[in-house]
């Protein structure tokens, strides 16, 4: 019976100790929020009827090396969100849908600027906490 306790110890604890290698190894995950929130106006198409958006706004990042260039490149970032969202009309951010599209772009001109500054994208995704459109 013994024997079989210190075989069975003597087969766990490699695998324990893989496991701890594994969650070392393990990329940090963690969000940046962009703060303060993104508020402006959209869809300047010479209506009378003024739009205004603002967005709270998260980026998710898996280092500490990649959080300390995106809090270092945040006016850069900023200004190509801005960018983005005063080019949107009512159509482009009136649906679920059109919302989700206008993450992904802005999420791929996140990792742009990231790729342009830093030559990774660093980025991994773009989270809206809260995207109010009137």
């Amino acid at each position: 019976m013994k024997a079989w306790i210190v075989l069975l110890l003597a087969l766990t604890l490699p695998m324990t100790a893989l496991a701890e290698e594994a969650a070392e190894g393990a990329a940090k995950v963690s969000y940046i929020t962009m703060s303060p929130p993104f508020v402006g106006n959209y869809g300047l198409d010479g209506s009378a009827k003024l739009k205004v958006y603002k967005a709270d706004i998260s980026l998710r990042v898996s280092s500490d090396e990649a959080a300390k260039a995106v809090k270092a490149n945040d006016a850069l970032i900023r200004n190509q969100l801005v960018g983005l969202f005063t080019q949107q009309t009512s159509e482009s951010l009136g649906s679920v849908e059109a919302k989700e599209k206008v993450r992904q772009e802005a999420l791929k001109q996140v990792q742009q600027v990231m790729t342009d500054e830093t030559g990774k994208p660093m980025v991994e995704d773009l989270l809206f906490n809260n995207l109010i459109v009137q």
